[in-house]
């Protein structure tokens, strides 16, 4: 049972990590790129509602896959090493906070700033004490994503290190 467990979670950690890195490194900029280049006076309101509403999906699903990782590894970490027990657990309480401070802290507070301003962020002066908040909020949030998916990593290594050096599958798994 732990063998399938361990299975189970390279794959939602490994499906998580292909969204969010694809997330990260191709959707966001593409759709920021296509709507600046069809010279739209609200181009960047409407990529940032987009990529928003996309964001809040991935940094869900981490939240929630850490989270089952981590209450199922807590019961199932027999054989494990402290060491390696350690890492898995605290790689994945990071991803699940990167995640949830991600969605519910950072997205929502850049959502609040943006209505209002009343205005496309487009409309608003780069000096303007609300689009220089909602920059740092944006950085904020790349940061979080970034440490999520370090983290989401680490513990996608050390269960992959165990999978391969587990006995295979027996009687007692």
């Amino acid at each position: 049972m732990s063998r399938l467990f361990r299975i189970v979670g390279l794959l939602l950690l490994g499906t998580w990590l292909g969204a969010a890195v694809f997330f990260s490194a191709a959707v966001a900029p593409s759709l920021f790129s296509v709507l600046r280049g069809a010279d739209l006076p609200n181009a960047n309101a409407l990529a940032g509602s987009i990529v928003t509403r996309l964001l809040g999906i991935v940094n869900r699903g981490g939240f929630e896959i850490s989270i089952f990782l981590l209450v199922f590894g807590y019961f199932m970490g027999r054989g494990q090493t402290k060491l390696s027990r350690a890492i898995e657990m605290i790689s994945l309480a990071i991803m699940a906070i990167m995640t949830g401070v991600g969605h519910w802290v950072i997205a929502a507070r850049m959502t609040a700033l943006r209505a209002a301003m009343q205005l496309p962020i487009d409309q608003i002066a780069l000096n303007d004490p609300r689009r220089i908040t909602f920059d740092s909020l944006h950085r904020y949030s790349v940061a979080a994503m970034a440490v999520a998916i370090i983290a989401a990593l680490i513990a996608f290594v050390s269960i992959a290190i165990r999978n391969v050096s587990a006995p295979s599958a027996g009687a007692g798994d």
